[in-house]
């Protein structure tokens, strides 16, 4: 059993934590001797239950082990306040490094999360949530390594901001090779939203820890004696235990007033305590600080106004009253046990910050001031902070808690404040703010922008939120053309990312028929041409397409209005199988001098990001891999030089990671679509752009020949039935029906290549490359059903010559070659192999050279195919390949 000396009564709560404190010194010693990697601990347990405590004889712990020390606590009053707790952890680091010596431990991420921890000065564009997560991850991990042993205390994680915890759940997951320890504290049952998902996620990594329980009565009488003297009889011991119910925090505080009263601990005076309880708690507490005078009570409501690291001099002018009576006021606070010196960040002198001696007090505080008065004092306390130089964001958070009363200026400040959140990566902050600048409410002039930036700032966190806010703007009056334009954008864009595509397409044209012939007008064509484009069901698209084909017809790329035209008509011809040079064509001719134009890079906010994806993908369709490559690279490097880690940058990493397939570098493709997974995992589940690079994934695996781990892929991220509303590149039927084929199911298998090719056919066309379910089709129909596949194959041809690139001729006439015999097969195995030979795929060229050599009986068409399965990373064509150089297997020629 922990105990603690007679007297001793602020360590009394560590009776009975023997098992916590065991595991506490297990993780310093590990990480003292040296072990390569970190570990984390999460106590959770009821109010008073003695959390703060024990994670204080933690830290005494650490130090006195030498460890280098960070610790922060979550505040019940600041939750809103964005990276307030991983502030405060890193204060004693960032405190000691001189600016140059920052830019060197954050490296790249400098400009990304330093504007979060208030070190750097933000960007002019709307961070990146998970990119400054990603930032503060990288830098932490490096400032670790400089200051082994470290040891990390997070108390009352339960009131962290979700920010702070978002990013406390990914450096938890990163501990695997990092020598630190994380030690956290939280109540259940107290957070809810984003905040209890990380929680769960930390709680989770930190594996079974019994929740921390209350003392026992011979605990409790060992902690009064221990604390009142050995002279403290039985009775009265069980009194002190059934008064408080066995909770720390309530024991230690009836005991300290037992030590200030004048009565024995004896049964005589057990009587007297349920009400010397009463005194320690709630409203026994409210009326002991009252009783310290009007100027401490007022005093003490300011300090819980502004939170933790309670700075006396804001305190002081919130409560109205000279530096001096603040600092009489803080000692008397202090001498009552309910406020006490914050403590200070390493190697720094305290410059009178408070704080509260425990939440449950600062909690009461809080509540005990009337209603009306604390709503002043927040409103107030906004006034102070903003005079204090703190900005607007800062007191944003007091503002939040006033009263709306027709205010332009409070509504300014939260227009401010919103953008000063969405500068640092913190949108669900911004989105708070301007929604209580809507209940102010603002000025009818200002109204309408207030909406729009409130649909700009939800945008990436909820769709569905943002169409009710554009929506709503876009019916106030106060929008100018361009910002109602730009409104619209946006709205079809959240449309779209929730599943709506009609509704997407509906309101770009409610809107464009609004407008005269101009730019603004032609860019919302271009917008509708491009919902419609990624639509699956539409009804009409080869009236899309030419319709869209005479609207571009006598453009020149003269703005990015015209261009976006042109890399939508490219897209079209593409995926309809349209001569692949006019598509190169288009997508040359959205270029300047063969770049991106300014205002349509992969980071400009006008053009949607998806935009570019299809120049880059009709580039990598019609056989220009190296421009795609080119285009997608680029992506990659703009995203995370910009802090953007999200589905822009998972999406760039997919995209690229199918041009190394298309390259036939397999291997590569596959190491990057598994991390556009796992960077799309991070945004959410079950999203379009998992199902992008699923089908991209699971196409690479079946082309090394690893079918169980295809299957894996599918049964994680559910790629079957029903399928997505919007295109997926390569089509979804196609590459599920070759799984379900690989895998055995032909009959399922068969089924979907069907639905794939009644799908191409309501298209007008297709592109056999990006719907590849022609060759398969065939191959499986041609012994059950050769006439069927002859014609499937006839028509691939057909269609692949109409697209014209050697990929498409080549796997056309792979596809022909398999259904034939004799020299027939052997005359068209060789023109497949020549038009392979001639195009960018690798994987197409080695499978057709194998072809040709297990149809010839060649042992040099066969050797020189193994060797290109090889290079391609094709297990299974390999394996097919060393079978058929097998010297009593190789054919002869048919």
């Amino acid at each position: 059993m922990t105990e603690a000396g007679p007297g001793t009564a602020a360590s009394a709560p560590l009776w009975e934590r023997d098992t916590e404190l065991a595991a506490v010194t297990e993780a310093i010693d590990a990480l003292c001797a040296g072990s390569a990697s970190g570990s984390l601990l999460m106590f959770t347990g009821e109010a008073g239950i003695g959390k703060t405590a024990l994670l204080a004889e933690s830290r005494r712990i650490a130090e006195v082990r030498k460890c280098t020390v960070w610790s922060a606590r979550g505040g019940e009053t600041i939750t809103s306040v964005p990276f307030n707790v991983v502030r405060q952890l890193l204060q004693p680091a960032l405190v000691a490094l001189m600016p140059d010596e920052a830019r060197e431990y954050f490296g790249d991420w400098y400009d990304i999360s330093g504007p979060a921890l208030g070190i750097a000065e933000p960007g002019d564009r709307q961070a990146d949530p998970q990119g400054v997560c990603d930032g503060l991850v990288a830098a932490v991990r490096r400032l670790a390594r400089r200051e082994w042993p470290l040891v990390l205390f997070v108390d009352d994680a339960h009131w962290a901001d979700q920010e702070t915890l978002h990013w406390l759940a990914a450096f938890a997951e990163r501990l695997d090779d990092l020598p630190v320890l994380v030690v956290v504290a939280r109540r259940p049952g107290d957070a809810t939203g984003e905040s209890a998902r990380h929680l769960d996620t930390i709680g989770a990594l930190a594996g079974p820890m019994p929740a921390l329980r209350t003392l026992t009565p011979g605990a409790t009488a060992g902690l009064t004696r221990a604390t009142l003297g050995v002279h403290a009889d039985a009775p009265f011991c069980r009194e002190v235990w059934a008064v408080t119910d066995g909770n720390p925090f309530e024991t230690v505080e009836l005991l300290a007033k037992v030590q200030d009263s004048d009565f024995e601990p004896v049964e005589e005076s057990a009587s007297e305590l349920r009400a010397l309880n009463r005194s320690a708690r709630g409203r026994g507490l409210v009326d002991r600080l009252e009783g310290l005078g009007v100027d401490a009570t007022r005093f003490a409501w300011a300090a819980a106004i502004l939170g933790t690291q309670i700075s006396l001099e804001l305190a002081a002018e919130l409560a109205g009253m000279p530096r001096e009576e603040a600092e009489r006021c803080a000692t008397l606070l202090g001498a009552a046990r309910i406020l006490t010196a914050a403590d200070p960040p390493l190697g720094q002198v305290a410059e009178g910050d408070l704080e509260f001696v425990h939440p449950l007090i600062a909690t009461a505080v809080y509540r005990s001031i009337p209603d009306g008065l604390r709503t002043a004092m927040h409103g107030v306390a906004a006034s102070v902070v903003t005079a204090s130089g703190l900005g607007a964001a800062a007191a944003s958070r007091h503002l939040l808690e006033v009263h709306p009363d027709d205010d332009p200026e409070l509504v300014e400040q939260m227009r401010e404040a919103a953008r000063e959140h969405l500068a640092v990566g913190a949108p669900e902050a911004a989105r708070r703010c301007l929604e209580r600048a809507l209940l102010e409410p603002p000025l009818p002039e200002v109204h309408a922008r207030v909406l729009y930036e409130l649909g700009c700032a939800t945008l990436l966190t909820s769709p569905a939120t943002t169409i009710g806010h554009l929506r709503q703007a876009l019916t106030v009056h106060g929008l100018e053309e361009e910002l109602r334009v730009d409104a619209v954008c946006r709205l079809s864009s959240a449309y779209i990312h929730n599943g709506q595509p009609e509704e997407a397409v509906a309101a770009v044209d409610a809107e464009a028929a609004r407008l005269q012939p101009g730019p603004a007008r032609m860019r919302l064509q271009a917008v509708h041409y491009m919902w419609e484009g990624v639509h699956v069901g539409e009804e009409d698209a080869s009236g899309r397409s030419r319709r869209l084909a005479e609207l571009v017809k006598p453009l020149t790329g003269r703005d990015n209005s015209e261009r976006a035209l042109l890399i939508l008509r490219a897209f079209d011809a593409m995926t309809r199988g349209e001569n692949a040079e006019e598509v190169v064509e288009h997508c040359d001719r959205a270029l300047v001098n063969g770049r991106l134009a300014p205002g349509l890079g992969w980071t400009d906010t006008e053009w949607s990001f998806e935009l570019l994806m299809m120049l880059g993908i009709s580039y990598a369709f019609a056989d220009r891999l190296d421009r795609a490559e080119s285009l997608f690279t680029e992506a990659q490097r703009t995203y995370e030089h910009a802090g953007w880690s999200g589905g822009h940058l998972a999406l760039a990493h997919a995209f690229g990671g199918y041009v190394l397939r298309r390259r036939g570098r397999l291997v590569d493709a596959e190491e990057s679509l598994r991390e556009a997974l796992r960077l799309a995992d991070r945004v959410g589940r079950g999203l379009p752009m998992h199902w992008s690079a699923a089908c991209m994934l699971i196409d690479t695996l079946l082309a090394r020949g690893h079918v169980g781990a295809a299957e894996e892929i599918a049964e994680r991220y559910s790629f079957e039935p029903p399928h997505p509303s919007t295109i997926v590149l390569p089509d979804t039927h196609s590459i599920r029906g070759r799984l379900l084929i690989a895998t055995g199911r032909v009959e399922e298998g068969v089924n979907e290549l069907e639905t794939a090719e009644k799908m191409s056919a309501a298209r007008g066309g297709h592109n056999t490359v990006v719907a590849p379910w022609a060759g398969d089709l065939a191959r499986t129909l041609a012994v059950a059903d050769p006439r069927r596949a002859a014609e499937v194959a006839a028509e691939a041809r057909i269609q692949a010559e109409r697209f014209g690139t050697d990929t498409a001729i080549g796997e056309a006439l792979r596809c022909a070659a398999t259904l034939e015999t004799g020299r027939r097969a052997v005359t068209l195995h060789a023109q497949a192999v020549a038009y392979l030979e001639a195009s960018p795929c690798a994987y197409e060229h080695a499978a057709a050279r194998v072809d040709y050599g297990i149809a010839s009986g060649s042992v040099t068409e066969l050797t020189r195919g193994l060797t290109l399965a090889r290079t391609c990373g094709a297990d299974g064509l390999v394996a097919r390949a060393r079978e058929a150089l097998d010297p009593v297997r190789v054919p002869r020629p048919r």
